[in-house]
């Protein structure tokens, strides 16, 4: 009989699961797409000792000052990345269409050409004169900077070899392709191609590299997860279009906290840092009004001053209206839920309107404090105080919950001009803030007694 021959193997690129047709969906973890030819299954104990190019040597002989970050020339951006930008390190940005990836990037590389480093900035989407354009309306026009418009894999590691830069961005990562490997640009097997040969290229070049990264409907990073676990940094890039406001987030960062923000205002010109933020979410009233209080939210390790306003009227519809614009819908819902059961506050026959000031996403559960003050300063008319803050997280039995980083909230209300603050009871570092009258209060009752209301209401 003739000798069997080995059926062609499929393996998943994301778990590693095997079959021996192809399908389009893995059958372990479900991901689309990530079935390739595998050229048939390898047997284990096959791979043989080869020589190593340098040999193994103690943790505290390795010489670190090579891999020692380097100031990319915006602060917000050093902030995020916890120092600025390392040698070889690979970065990957990712974000919505029109959020101004390419705009930051364009000004990252302009202020690093400008220090004397040479800067490669291929550009995949746009022509070079488009980029061109763009760089002479931000003002981000450079020797230094050197420009090319690629898709080609091949061609973009040339550039590389030619101009040398220490610093290369790549604008995306999904439109550029090989023509040694099978399928379209932004493709799976493509997208993995392209990232390790760039990054590999980065790390024995010593390159520091920027991508810009596609997203999908979700607003995960579009591609192969593997892109994720490959690179250095992910960095989340995102903002409202109807504000000017964007945030950097970091989702990983190998060489830094990912619990910071960054923040930038994109203007007609290009792109420029916010180091200061905390006016942007609060507007101030030439007389008292009913129905706002002032919060203070934390994103990442930064304290925000944000403004809640609340609207209540006469409803004659049979399920009233309940609205919130900016803020999370069950906690809202939750928060009125409270304030009729444990507080008497009637709203049965109400429309309730909630909104932040200025844009701000509130999703903290530190805010459900000002959310009561506001909707019970809405429904009786009874304004509270421009210079107080509310802190708390309100519990379903009427409680307020201790919320992390107290101390920093409360000096940077102080730090704006706030007097008086009401937070939970037995919070930490809530006597560390001078020139401030801290209530501490038990439940939702209490804080409408430190306001001077009756209770229940």
């Amino acid at each position: 009989m003739p000798p069997k021959t080995a059926k062609p193997a499929y393996a998943c690129t994301e778990c590693g699961w095997t079959t021996s047709k192809w399908v389009g969906r893995c059958g372990e973890c479900q991901a689309w797409g990530t079935v390739d030819l595998h050229g048939g299954a390898a047997k284990a104990g096959r791979t043989q000792a080869v020589p190593v190019a340098a040999p193994a040597r103690p943790i505290t002989e390795i010489a670190v000052e090579a891999a020692r970050a380097s100031t990319s020339g915006i602060g917000e951006l050093d902030r995020v990345l916890g120092g600025g930008v390392v040698p070889g390190g690979v970065l990957l940005l990712a974000g919505e269409p029109g959020v101004g990836k390419s705009t930051l990037l364009l000004e990252v590389a302009a202020r690093w050409a400008r220090a004397g480093r040479r800067t490669l900035y291929v550009s995949g989407e746009e022509s070079a004169a488009q980029v061109r354009l763009r760089a002479e309306r931000t003002g981000a026009l450079d020797d230094n900077l050197f420009l090319a418009a690629e898709t080609d894999l091949g061609a973009l590691l040339t550039h590389v070899d030619q101009v040398q830069p220490s610093l290369l961005i790549v604008d995306s990562v999904q439109t550029v392709g090989s023509s040694q490997v099978d399928g379209v640009p932004g493709g799976v097997t493509q997208v993995r191609e392209v990232a390790a040969a760039v990054i590999g290229r980065a790390k024995t070049a010593n390159i520091a590299t920027l991508l810009v990264g596609h997203v999908t409907k979700d607003g995960s990073v579009a591609g192969p997860r593997v892109l994720e676990h490959l690179v250095d940094v992910v960095l989340q890039f995102e903002g409202d279009r109807a504000s000017r406001l964007r945030l950097l987030r970091a989702v990983k960062n190998r060489f830094g906290p990912v619990d910071e923000i960054g923040c930038f205002d994109l203007v007609d010109d290009g792109i420029v840092e916010v180091p200061d933020p905390t006016g942007l979410f609060v507007s101030r009233h030439e007389t008292e009004v009913a129905g706002t209080c002032i919060t203070v939210t934390m994103e990442g390790r930064r304290p925000l001053l944000a403004e809640v306003q609340a609207l209540t009227v006469g409803s004659t519809l049979a399920s009233p209206r309940r609205s919130s614009s900016g803020l999370e819908t069950s906690r809202v819902a939750m928060t009125l839920a409270v304030l009729s059961k444990h507080c008497d506050l009637d709203l049965t026959k109400s429309d309730v309107y909630t909104a932040s000031v200025g844009g701000a996403r509130l999703h903290e559960p530190s805010v459900d404090l000002a959310v009561a003050l506001a909707v019970f300063s809405a429904a009786r008319n009874a304004v509270v105080p421009q210079d107080l803050v509310a802190i708390g997280e309100v519990g379903l039995a009427g409680e307020l919950r201790k919320v992390g980083h107290l101390g920093a909230r409360l000096r940077e209300a102080a730090r704006i001009g706030f007097t008086r603050a009401i937070v939970p009871a037995d919070s930490e570092g809530i006597d560390q803030v001078p020139g401030m009258r801290v209530d501490a209060v038990r439940d939702v009752g209490g804080a409408m007694r430190a306001l001077g209301g009756p209770a229940p209401f």
